[in-house]
């Protein structure tokens, strides 16, 4: 049998790491690709050869992530550049046998630069751990969609996450001020920690959307919608960007939700993927 030791540097051979560096610029034909790096299990496509907004996909040729694996992204969009970006797949983040599954998101959008971050859902399988941290630097006159979706377990599958650890950063500034800051943590019983009313109320699936600029002009247009929702949606704006929360019971759900809440807040056309 092989030494300890030797398990770990096994271990840590196999695990994924993938790097994204994507810069944008705008240009009389719309908005193109200046650079782009890849390594590791990470690649970018991009299905849509012209118009004024590019299209990014993310694809982890992984096919998953687990405790040990590593992914950073980095995107820049310039001054008047359009990008949307998303994910070919839901993420799947596997059970750990102790390590953490890191994932870093740097987001920077230049001047009169618009960017929408619209990955599809994460999913988290029991024992789980995942540390995720998104970082956005605005420029004067830029705009920002964020969007960020987890599911704890396929309820269609029977899954239940009992266990596991999950926290999520979010930092935002626009011309160097902190205009948002939130840290998302659940440890240990997750599903003992989803069932309190304060947290999820039982709902197994949940996202956050955010919004700069942003208003009670969007507050009040998701609001509008109250009744079309399957679960709780709640919406607010302060420091000139608004926030919408969605709780559900699952993640088909948080899916139509989502969908309801993007439109309200003018997301225009989604990714295709979104809509298979």
């Amino acid at each position: 049998m092989a030494s300890v030791p030797l398990r770990n540097e096994i271990f840590a051979a196999n695990r994924a790491v993938g790097r994204i560096a994507l810069a944008v610029a705008a240009g009389p034909g719309g908005s193109r690709r200046t650079r782009l790096h890849e390594a590791g299990s990470l690649r970018a496509r991009f299905p849509n050869g012209n118009g004024r907004t590019l299209d990014a996909v993310i694809v982890n040729v992984a096919g998953g992530m687990t405790g040990g694996d590593c992914f950073d992204i980095g995107i820049e969009a310039g001054p008047g550049a359009e990008l949307s970006v998303t994910t070919a797949a839901a993420e799947k983040i596997y059970r750990s046998l102790g390590p953490d599954t890191e994932i870093s998101v740097k987001l920077g959008v230049g001047p009169g630069a618009a960017l929408a971050w619209l990955p599809q859902e994460t999913i988290l399988f029991d024992r789980a751990r995942l540390r995720r941290q998104i970082d956005v630097d605005l420029a004067c006159g830029a705009s920002l969609l964020l969007a960020e979706a987890t599911i704890f377990g396929r309820s269609a599958m029977g899954e239940t996450v009992l266990s596991g650890h999950f926290s999520d950063r979010w930092c935002v500034r626009t011309e160097g001020a902190l205009v948002f800051a939130e840290t998302v943590k659940l440890d240990g019983g997750i599903a003992q920690h989803l069932a309190e009313r304060a947290v999820a109320g039982g709902g197994a699936a949940v996202a956050s959307v955010l919004k700069f600029p942003g208003g009670e002009e969007n507050v009040a247009a998701v609001r509008a919608m109250q009744q079309d929702f399957a679960g709780e949606v709640g919406a607010s704006a302060w420091n000139g960007l608004a926030l919408v929360r969605c709780v559900a019971a699952d993640g088909a759900a948080l899916r139509r939700d989502l969908v309801k809440v993007l439109m309200a807040l003018g997301a225009g056309p989604l990714p295709r993927l979104w809509m298979n």
